[in-house]
């Protein structure tokens, strides 16, 4: 179980700027927030720390919630659903918060790491992280994912294919569902195309991170 935070780091992760996340502590504080995963250091100068995804879900908690391993996975660190799962978050407010707070760190992530600071388009981050790039988009903009024994929802799932996902939703036929994940995954920077598998007749999207 992760520990919460000290009462001086939580002051700190508390008086980070509403907008960009950025913190003011001393030296000790915000490199134990480093270590902890709920800051970084900017690399480029003046070298100014920024809240994570999960320092953010910190400081925009209403009150600390006790953690749930099946909810955060493995090592006790956040997990879009991809659909399908087998130990699925339960839903419901605080998972809801978790997952809009997850979405607005990612937004951060992209304006202090994308060279030109762009939050719409997809970050380093993201490209190396695929899978749950995408299902968070999803799951942050209301999506219901597939349950593990659920045909209804949509299933993110790698691909052969260098830089690209596959979504399929829960009824081959729901073309109107497909089409609104692609909506949703374009608004969050990503490149989609639908197609149809040759032998099922299956349509899915492929889905890529724009990278202009």
């Amino acid at each position: 179980m992760t520990r919460p935070p000290t009462a001086a780091q939580r002051r700190v992760i508390d008086a980070a700027d509403p907008d960009t996340g950025r913190l003011r502590g001393t030296e000790t504080q915000l490199a134990a927030l480093v270590k902890r995963g709920l800051a970084f250091r900017h690399p480029r100068p003046p070298h100014d720390h920024f809240l994570t995804p999960a320092g953010h879900r910190i400081r925009e908690a209403e009150e600390p919630a006790p953690a749930q391993p099946e909810a955060t996975g493995a090592k006790g660190v956040f997990a879009a659903r991809i659909g399908g799962e087998e130990a699925a978050p339960q839903s419901g407010p605080a998972r809801l918060r978790e997952v809009r707070g997850a979405w607005q760190g990612l937004l951060e992530l992209r304006r202090m790491t994308n060279p030109d600071g762009a939050p719409d388009r997809p970050c380093a981050w993201e490209r190396t992280h695929l899978v749950q790039a995408a299902a968070l988009a999803l799951e942050a903009a209301g999506h219901p994912p597939a349950g593990p024994d659920s045909e209804e929802g949509y299933r993110v799932r790698a691909t052969p294919q260098p830089e690209a996902v596959a979504v399929q939703v829960g009824d081959p036929g729901d073309g109107a569902r497909l089409r609104a994940c692609a909506a949703t995954l374009e608004e969050a920077g990503w490149q989609v195309g639908e197609h149809t598998e040759p032998r099922g007749r299956v349509r899915y999207l492929l889905a890529s991170p724009r990278r202009v």
